[in-house]
């Protein structure tokens, strides 16, 4: 039950992301670029000055960390980018769907036991997120922009297939975030990054970098060992449900039969799944 319990309020921190993003971009004007470095930026200081508080120490942790470093910024990037020309539902499907690939393959590749209620609970979450996302009308697909979602989604199962390696998740977190932020500057500004923004918008990035990212992911990486890969990968699909709920609440945006039927099918694939055998 406690495992339970953590795992949704981790996914409760990464729906809220998604939320503080859609506020601090469409309804403060800044740019999804500069929210992905500010966020990672202030989630970096924070981490920092907790660890430094602790004293638990800064170690860099060897090739898992760059590997752990390069699947965040691949996720943080591709994501905002992805953006600029995918529809939001879209974009959703790529990436949850890569994630599922990149973490579920992991778990096999680790022999890591898959039972067959994860595999169903997987199908079923996974059909419900197709029923809720998947975009009417036939819209006109960017490749390039769907290609930048793909590599969000495997950079963001190769940072938690990562994870499950590490015995301090706390300093793991802040050291990976440590190391992305100075790429994340330099990236930036080689996007054009300007970071005029208002009041509303870098205090939205903050909240989303030292809370819902940076004590969210310490959080992730603490429960990953106890998860395992499969059912880690499955749990995440109940994220954009989360985020579009927390939509309706935050942003007044509509609920609808379609958001409820769907909602119930995924929470059902996801408990199915969540079960040990």
């Amino acid at each position: 039950m406690k495992l339970f319990f953590l795992t949704a309020v981790t996914m409760t921190a990464f729906a809220a992301n998604s939320v503080l993003n859609r506020a601090a971009v469409s309804g403060a004007g800044m740019e999804a670029v500069d929210f992905g470095v500010l966020r990672l930026l202030s989630g970096a200081l924070a981490l920092a000055a907790l660890v430094a508080w602790q004293k638990r120490g800064f170690a860099l942790g060897g090739i898992g960390r760059c590997v752990a470093v390069m699947g965040l910024l691949a996720y943080i990037f591709g994501f905002s980018l992805a953006y600029r020309g995918l529809d939001a539902g879209l974009g959703a499907l790529v990436l949850f769907g890569v994630v599922q690939i990149t973490m579920f393959g992991g778990a096999v590749a680790a022999q890591e036991e898959v039972p067959t209620t994860r595999w169903t609970g997987a199908g079923l979450a996974l059909g419900g997120l197709v029923w809720l996302l998947m975009p009417s009308g036939g819209p006109a697909i960017s490749v390039p922009h769907v290609a930048m979602m793909a590599g969000a989604g495997l950079g963001w199962g190769i940072y938690s297939l990562q994870g499950r390696k590490e015995v301090d998740a706390t300093q793991a977190t802040a050291m990976n975030f440590m190391l992305a932020a100075p790429v994340a500057l330099a990236l930036g500004a080689a996007l054009g990054m300007d970071m005029e923004m208002s009041a509303a918008g870098a205090a939205l990035a903050v909240v989303s970098g030292v809370v819902t990212s940076g004590l969210g992911y310490a959080l992730w990486y603490a429960i990953l060992p106890s998860l395992g890969a499969s059912r880690a990968a499955v749990a995440q699909l109940s994220v954009p449900v989360i985020a579009m709920a927390g939509g309706m609440v935050v942003l007044s945006e509509p609920l609808t039969l379609r958001f409820v039927g769907a909602a119930v099918l995924v929470i059902s694939g996801v408990l199915v799944s969540m079960r040990k055998a």
